[in-house]
């Protein structure tokens, strides 16, 4: 029961990681509101029971929404513990042109960009309004292997990934310097398999599997991560026991970011 008390507000929790960060932060004990822009399945639904979680409807791009959903916390909560800034999009599903620096398009670079690094931004701040007051609060910002290196296929992915890093320091000094008590700490997941990547993998069951292999093949460790392997790394930045940790970058990788040998490849 390590979360026992906090409440706790994930975004972008319909699935993958999101999903997994909410089942374990209601079995550490929080109260936890999923929110996210897709509905909620019946299915979903029925794993969490009503003394444990609620459903929010959340599209982080928008800010009076933001409004509306930290009224309605301050309200029945009196406050808010932990924020997890998960949603986030690659955007291929919405733009399925080229994405590469050369060929994207305006569009699909402001759509990305308004999710990823604007939802988070929006995220902290209200979240910020809702902290601090508490005893202790923890934002974690759900960035990416891609927020440190260039990804020449996903420019603007790569890039709002990047501002997440960055802003997740700003944060942490901000807070630390107004005397809130405030944590914000930032998770940058590798090849983790969640159904972002459905859009990037061949349907075919053995060329899936292939694919899966092949980027297996470039990962130290040999493998693909699963969501739950972000999922207790954002519960220990959550937790207490992360009391002392601010303004850090966890690497959940796999090794890929201790060094690699991979090339881009010639097209």
């Amino acid at each position: 029961m390590r979360l026992a008390g906090k409440v706790a507000l994930i975004t972008g929790a319909a699935q993958g990681i999101g999903l997994q960060i909410a089942r374990r932060f209601a079995e550490a004990g929080a109260f936890v509101l999923l929110s996210d822009i897709q509905s909620f399945s019946a299915v979903i639904r029925s794993e969490f029971n009503s003394a444990q979680a609620d459903f929010v409807t959340l599209d982080v791009t928008d800010e009076t929404q933001w409004q509306a959903v930290k009224e309605d916390i301050a309200n029945r909560f009196g406050g808010l513990d932990i924020l997890v800034n998960n949603a986030g999009v690659t955007g291929f599903s919405d733009f399925p042109e080229r994405h590469d620096p050369e060929h994207f398009t305006l569009p699909a670079w402001r759509h990305v960009h308004s999710v990823n690094s604007e939802g988070v931004a929006l995220g902290c701040k209200y979240a910020i309004a809702l902290m601090k007051g508490r005893k202790a609060a923890s934002i974690v910002n759900i960035s990416s292997r891609s927020g440190l290196v260039g990804i020449p296929a996903a420019a603007a992915y790569a890039a709002s990934k990047a501002a997440v890093r960055n802003h997740s320091k700003s944060v942490a000094l901000y807070c630390a310097e107004q005397g809130y008590p405030i944590r914000c700490n930032a998770i940058h997941p590798g090849a983790i398999l969640t159904p972002m990547w459905e859009p990037m993998l061949p349907q075919e069951p053995k060329a899936r599997a292939a694919a899966i292999a092949a980027i297996a093949k470039d990962v130290p460790l040999a493998t693909m991560g699963d969501v739950d392997d972000v999922a207790y790394a954002a519960l220990y930045l959550a937790s207490d026991e992360a009391k002392y940790v601010t303004g850090i970058e966890l690497n959940v990788d796999g090794g890929l970011l201790a060094g690699t040998a991979a090339r881009p490849q010639q097209q």
